[in-house]
């Protein structure tokens, strides 16, 4: 595809709105025009009156972890891992990319801190390589208070691009008790009683003892270098507005109404995931993200494990009845933009911005992604 050209006979998503027998025209990567017919001398491609929707800024994917470990204590050599998903993302519509890559020494697989640290290093290492613009998305658990000194470093290198806290301590956020926390990690890692007992007492009192003060750095530390910041699991009212008092912009995965919409008051985003939307429930039976936006309530979807779901999640907003199509998009492009501060460059089909671009088609009852354009070049293609 040559640096100048037109896409024409497009149903165009805007922030605003669609546009029917749209063009969009590109040059040098960046769109800077939208209007109908092929200016003179520019080649055309017709898309055939399907949509143009904007590539997906994905803000929060652990893919990549799952990636490396397919299965517990079976790895994959980074590069390898890595350079095969950023060909899954591209067709699944995604054209920026926040690795997420946790610090939970106490937990288990990649989640220990050298590891993730190690990872992250080799990420930003071939960032040239990879088709989809990538970024990297540290996820803190605040009981492991090794993880510090490892983050500290990669924030002042500036390795990091997105930085959010998470608790998985039973009693609150995604796990209500102890029950469901042994659950979840006791039969995935073969782990026994007694080592989850072990595991959950080395939480409890690290969470007791040291936790608040390492937040509290490392939220200024992110702050000095204009990192983004994140909640993750907030399940209270309370929880809301000590974010609010941190000066945390955002909160993933709340877990209840009450925390959605002591956000919502308070004017920090809710980022829901898109698998959550598909199925219609929470993997872990928290918050319906389809009720969560039908109230009003949930301004940004990411893919969470699951990087195909984006796509469908937009389109079954619509299917549904509960957001118009353009308001679905957002969810998926302009909102996550704005939330990581680059929806200057990306995040919408405006004049001035890179030719970020889905063509959609969503005929057969089943919607498929035909071509991805990151930056003007075509990086997908289903022909």
């Amino acid at each position: 595809m040559p640096d100048s050209f037109v896409l024409t006979n497009a149903r165009l998503v805007t922030p605003e709105g669609i546009q029917e027998d749209a063009s969009l025209k590109i040059e040098q990567g960046r769109i800077t025009g939208i209007g109908q017919g092929t200016p003179s001398g520019m080649r055309e491609l017709n898309v055939q009156g399907n949509y143009l929707f904007p590539g997906f800024v994905d803000m929060h994917s652990d893919a990549i972890e799952k990636g490396i470990e397919p299965r517990p204590n079976t790895f994959f050599p980074v590069d390898i891992a890595v350079l095969e998903l950023d060909k899954k993302i591209a067709s699944c519509g995604i054209t920026t990319m926040f690795h997420s890559l946790s610090f939970a020494e106490m937990e288990v697989g990649l989640r220990s801190n050298s590891t993730a640290a190690g990872i992250i290093r080799q990420i930003n290492g071939f960032v040239s390589r990879l088709k989809v613009n990538t970024r990297i998305h540290a996820r803190f658990e605040i009981t492991d208070l090794g993880a510090v000194p490892f983050l500290e470093s990669l924030i002042q290198e500036r390795l990091i691009h997105l930085f959010s806290f998470m608790d998985h301590s039973p009693g609150q956020g995604q796990f209500r008790d102890v029950t469901a926390f042994k659950s979840y990690y006791g039969p995935v890692y073969g782990k026994s009683d007694a080592e989850m007992d072990g595991i959950i007492n080395r939480k409890q009192r690290a969470r007791d003892n040291g936790a608040p003060k390492a937040i509290e750095n490392l939220v200024a530390l992110c702050k000095e270098h204009s990192i983004s910041i994140a909640s993750h699991d907030d399940d209270s009212r309370e929880k809301i507005l000590w974010l609010k008092e941190m000066g945390i912009g955002m909160t993933e995965f709340p877990v209840n109404i009450e925390a959605v919409r002591a956000a919502r008051e308070q004017g920090i985003s809710v980022c829901l995931g898109s698998p959550n939307v598909v199925r219609g429930e929470s993997q872990a039976r928290n918050l319906s993200a389809r009720e969560a936006i039908s109230w009003g309530y949930g301004d940004i979807l990411c893919s969470d494990y699951a990087p195909m779901t984006m796509l469908h999640a937009v389109l079954a907003l619509e299917r549904l009845g509960i957001l118009p199509l353009h308001e679905a998009v957002n969810m998926v492009s302009l909102n996550p933009a704005r939330a990581v501060g680059i929806s200057d460059t990306t995040g919408s089909l405006e004049i001035g911005k890179y030719a970020d671009i889905l063509i959609v088609d969503p005929s057969e009852g089943f919607p498929r992604i035909l071509s991805t354009f990151i930056g003007g070049k075509e990086v997908y293609a289903t022909c």
